[in-house]
């Protein structure tokens, strides 16, 4: 049965079918075909999908992000990460990364992260000379940090998934979270400096003092959204909606950005993007129950752990699989179906559960950025108004960075787990 769902989900990706569309109707051929279920234990699945307490944090970390966007709140944080980074050459691009590392803290998604700070640094880019592939490729790449600086959306589903804690997974993104996005911007002021971009990228902008009180509500949200969690005041899903109201209120009243008018398209613009994921991850999680009853995740966990004599050749091979995954498979759906399997394997070699969903997240967040699905470089693009053709020539060097972050903070548990050791444990 697994074998026959796979290949009418892969004939139905190279047909273009959408991904969650193609994930249901495969979970619909198993259970009609090869099982004795009525056809009703799929829209009972479905339910039993998205019954879950922690889920409902997702559509409010996406509204959150929306309000911080139309409430000035992202034109805010560029400012102060530019009264910081901006005053060398190569400062803008450094900015948008900070920046990226600092909205992170917040939205919990990496397309809300390009679409609210993109359509502020990349016009800013372009204008200061940079070329536009440039600009909607560093966009596109620094946006994944979104799913990696907590709050994280794939995390959540990660924690759901495999029942790992996920106030723990939240804090042990910090880590891989400043690996990566140093890395980015050693990379561009070094990219900047080869190619005599950005030398009067310190012009015009503000004094630390003004921006940071600017920016001085913006700069408490992670304060008040991650401090609830990790001071064991709210769940990760009421801290969503402390992260909806704290923006409304802030954009409303604070700021006076939003008005009532601006409320309609908001909401929205949230509920589409929150129906779509949500879409995905009950399609998702009915393939894996299918595959469950089939015990097809314990006997690869066994074959999995039994097939490599190390740790490190495990993560390794998983790595390099991962990495092909999201080129192909949107996000949420990987870790729905594969989080069980390659969890357990990896339990059974000793490796932290922690430090392996990290990976995961991470590893599947270069998905993002890969052609032909990453769902950041859509957005990007259509930020910038640029073809993806265009981002190509600059994106294989982001993505060759975050992939070499990647096998560091694979191979040096520390990054990962010093954090959460030192709060939880």
């Amino acid at each position: 049965m697994s074998g026959t769902m796979l290949t009418v989900m892969l004939v139905l990706f190279a047909a273009s079918i959408p991904v969650a569309v193609a994930i249901g109707i495969a979970a619909v051929v198993g259970i009609a075909g090869f099982t004795s279920f009525p056809l009703i234990v799929a829209a009972q699945q479905l339910f039993v999908a998205l019954d879950k307490f922690p889920l409902a944090a997702i559509p409010f970390f996406i509204l959150a992000g929306n309000l911080m966007d139309v409430g000035g709140i992202s034109r805010r944080l560029v400012e102060f990460a530019r009264s910081i980074v901006g005053g060398v050459q190569g400062g803008l691009p450094a900015t948008c990364v900070v920046t990226c590392m600092i909205f992170a803290a917040i939205s919990g998604s990496s397309v809300a992260t390009t679409f609210a700070i993109g359509a502020i640094m990349i016009p800013a880019l372009v204008k200061a000379g940079y070329p536009v592939g440039f600009a909607a490729a560093l966009q596109a790449t620094a946006a994944e940090l979104g799913v990696i600086i907590p709050p994280s959306i794939p995390m959540i589903l990660y924690g759901v998934t495999t029942q790992t804690s996920i106030p723990e997974l939240f804090i042990a993104g910090f880590g891989p979270g400043f690996v990566i996005g140093g890395g980015l911007i050693a990379t561009v002021l070094i990219w900047c400096r080869v190619m005599g971009w950005g030398k009067r990228d310190g012009e015009n902008r503000l004094p630390f003092l003004t921006a940071t009180r600017q920016a001085a509500f913006a700069l408490v949200m992670p304060v008040i959204v991650l401090g609830g969690i990790y001071g064991g005041i709210t769940t990760p899903t009421e801290a969503s909606v402390v992260a909806v109201v704290y923006a409304l209120i802030v954009g409303m009243f604070l700021h006076r950005e939003i008005e009532l008018r601006d409320l309609f398209p908001i909401f929205r613009k949230s509920v589409i993007s929150s129906a779509v994921i949500m879409f995905i991850i009950a399609c998702a999680a009915l393939f894996s129950w299918l595959l469950n009853r089939q015990g097809v995740p314990d006997a690869a966990a066994e074959w999995l752990a039994t097939s490599f004599d190390s740790s490190g050749a495990y993560l390794l091979v998983v790595n390099l699989f991962l990495f092909v995954v999201g080129m192909f498979v949107e996000t949420s759906a990987s870790i729905i179906v594969l989080a069980p399997i390659l969890s357990d394997a990896a339990q059974k070699l000793g490796i932290d559960g922690v430090h392996f969903g990290t990976i995961m997240v991470v590893n599947l967040a270069l998905g993002m950025i890969t052609p032909p699905f990453g769902v950041n470089l859509f957005a990007a693009a259509q930020v910038a108004g640029c073809s993806i053709d265009q981002m190509m020539k600059y994106l294989g060097i982001f993505i060759a960075v975050v992939f070499a972050c990647l096998m560091v903070i694979t191979y040096v548990p520390a990054i990962t787990l010093a954090l959460p050791q030192m709060v939880f444990r």
